[in-house]
């Protein structure tokens, strides 16, 4: 596979994490849930006012992972009192990886994994937390 790029996702691209937040969520779990659920979900979830909350927190970032100029997958990271529960100064937590499911098994989400990692070394994490 070409060489995957990961880009800082800024509010100027609201339309594309919107897009790669649908489809991703939906081929995860549109199998498990009814076809209202999913869309009640799909449309609140990832609304243009959640997620320019998302993008405009100061202690939540968001990264895509980008195939040939097309996003293929994202992170999202939360920091202090944006994770969703320890809300630990000096912990990071992984809020969201998600990748296309045609590209499961090329180890995009480990290169997203490595990111975190990285970030969370530059801000002298002492640990890092999956949120589910």
């Amino acid at each position: 596979m070409d060489s995957i790029d990961i880009k800082r996702v800024s509010l100027s691209d609201i339309d594309l994490l919107q897009k790669i937040s649908r489809q991703t969520f939906f081929e995860t779990f549109s199998s498990r849930n009814t076809e209202e659920n999913m869309k009640k979900y799909l449309e609140e979830g990832f609304s243009n006012d959640k997620l320019t909350a998302e993008l405009t927190d100061k202690n939540a970032e968001f990264y895509f992972a980008i195939l040939d100029n097309t996003v293929i997958g994202y992170l999202k990271l939360n920091f202090g009192q944006s994770q969703t529960e320890l809300k630990d100064d000096k912990a990071l937590e992984i809020e969201r990886i998600y990748v296309l499911k045609e590209f499961h098994g090329k180890k995009v989400g480990q290169i997203l994994y490595e990111k975190a990692i990285q970030i969370a070394k530059q801000a002298n994490a002492d640990y890092v937390w999956l949120g589910v």
